[in-house]
């Protein structure tokens, strides 16, 4: 029996209609990967990927977190926290990181709730689709309020991230349509900081107008206009995404695992277990690319120094020598045994993971009561086709008769 040659392409219609097996070969056969057609490399088993998300030094974000950015030779320019090393990334966080303590996002619960079941009250709950209907609309909702984003312009900031994510296979680049949605939203920004610089209110956009942060010199100094709009569309990208993706993964997954609903149905308290298991097991964002800054020799491979190296969180966590029947969906699965990587890890963990979770918990437990028994229409399921973000665009659901 011949074996097929593995390839590994993220830019492919096989990659985006779900990559496990390939996953599964490259840990085996080529736990550091070579793609000699887009020259990058590839990091699959967990603890290599653990190790360098930590690793900073070795693996820069600097340049980029995809590989159209981290392949040419100079630093990304946008002034994003994602796209900084330390120490600048240590100052820009350490400012941040206050408006996303656990009392800061414990106080939105009143607000994402209302949100979650605004939005849930407008679907025929007989028949509706989990996505389009309901878990593309509150997130962004949640994440532009918390800005200081005026209502009328929310959901186009979710149209906008989705126009510039948005890939056809064999695309690389970002399209002409997806520059210009980023432009229209860094206009957008631009404008609601000068409006909070006249006149400041209770949002992130006036917090983050009012900051100092701490220079390389020591000496203390107010954001600038791109650092803040850049911020916000970083924050604006990944507030309107995960959580989207993360709950249409969801409707999938325990349809596919029944028994595991039943479990949430008979204890609630196994929400947030759960939520842990949905990012291992198949989490919203699959990758991110750092630039190799020095040669690295593992598994007999050698990374040039300069080199684009995807780290594939989802394929970490497949991974059975990190997790026990890692392709199982387990609620009761125990935590311990190894890092989970779905809001990334080191210096770049996500900034709003705790919203995230708070968001699909108060999610799930909603479609719980409104879905105690629902099927999924599979011939009318859609993935999404995405930079970075993987999961369902179309997610049908009726409940049985």
């Amino acid at each position: 029996m011949t074996t097929s040659q593995l390839v590994f392409d993220p830019f492919s219609e096989e990659f985006f209609n779900g990559p496990w097996e390939i996953y599964r070969r490259m840990r085996d056969e080529a736990p550091v990967y070579y793609n000699s057609e887009h020259d990058f490399y590839a990091l699959s088993r967990h603890e290599d990927v653990a190790a360098a998300y930590k690793d900073f030094a070795t693996y820069s974000s600097a340049y980029g977190l995809d590989l159209a950015t981290v392949r040419s030779e100079e630093p990304f320019a946008a002034k994003m926290i994602i796209l900084m090393d330390p120490p600048e990334h240590r100052q820009m966080r350490s400012l941040v990181n206050k408006v996303f303590t656990p009392r800061a996002i414990e106080a939105m619960r009143p607000m994402v709730t209302d949100t979650i079941d605004r939005y849930l009250a407008k679907v025929d709950r007989t028949r509706f689709d989990v996505v389009q209907d309901f878990s593309a609309f509150f997130p962004v909702e949640v994440i532009t309020q918390m800005l200081g984003v005026p209502e009328e312009y929310r959901q186009q900031v979710r149209e906008w991230v989705d126009t510039s994510l948005h890939r056809e296979p064999g695309q690389i680049d970002m399209s002409e349509k997806g520059m210009q949605a980023i432009g229209e939203a860094m206009a957008l920004y631009y404008k609601l900081i000068q409006e909070r610089r006249a006149n400041p209110c209770d949002d992130m956009f006036s917090r983050l107008v009012a900051a100092e942060i701490e220079r390389e010199d020591g000496g203390m100094e107010s954001l600038d206009d791109f650092e803040i709009a850049g911020f916000a569309t970083l924050l604006g990208g990944a507030g309107a995404e995960t959580v989207t993706k993360l709950v249409g993964t969801a409707a999938v997954t325990f349809a596919r695992f029944p028994e595991q609903w039943q479990r949430l149905l008979d204890d609630r308290s196994l929400i947030p277990a759960a939520v842990e298991e949905l990012l291992r097991y198949e989490p919203p964002v699959h990758y991110n690319v750092r630039r190799s800054m020095r040669e690295v020799d593992l598994h007999g491979v050698t990374i040039p120094e300069g080199k684009p190296v995807f780290l594939l969180q989802a394929s970490a966590h497949r991974d059975p020598e990190a997790f026990s029947d890692p392709d199982a969906f387990d609620i009761d699965r125990n935590r311990t045994e190894a890092q989970n990587l779905g809001f990334g890890y080191g210096v770049h963990s996500c900034l709003g993971a705790a919203l995230a979770r708070m968001e699909t918990a108060i999610a799930l437990e909603r479609l719980l009561d409104c879905l105690p028994r629902y099927e999924v229409l599979w011939d009318d399921c859609r993935r999404v086709a995405m930079q970075n973000v993987a999961g369902w665009s179309h997610v049908p659901v009726r409940v049985p008769d």
